[in-house]
């Protein structure tokens, strides 16, 4: 096991930081969602940074979950990656 994974194994024995990360839970997953879409498409954030007429740091915030972006640039940032944004609620 690599020092990351026995650290974080380690760490979510602390039921604090367990009930912390859980309570991230839904950011990471669409996180992983936007990486996913671009690795798909093949792109570099700068490519699509570039598709969406900005900067790659934008890109890179959005990508580790440190921006607070729009509806309007989560829907550009999934059609530079040839997706479609599609939004929906559902009772928990």
């Amino acid at each position: 096991m690599n020092n990351l994974k026995s650290l974080k194994q380690k760490a979510l024995t602390n039921p604090e930081v367990k009930a912390e990360y859980d309570a991230l839970e839904e950011e990471f997953n669409f996180i992983h969602i936007l990486l996913s879409m671009r690795e798909s498409a093949g792109l570099t954030q700068q490519q699509v940074a570039e598709r969406m007429g900005t900067k790659e740091a934008n890109i890179s915030r959005l990508e580790k979950g440190t921006g607070n972006p729009t509806v309007k640039t989560l829907m550009k940032y999934a059609k530079a990656c040839g997706c479609q944004l599609d939004l929906s609620f559902r009772h928990a």
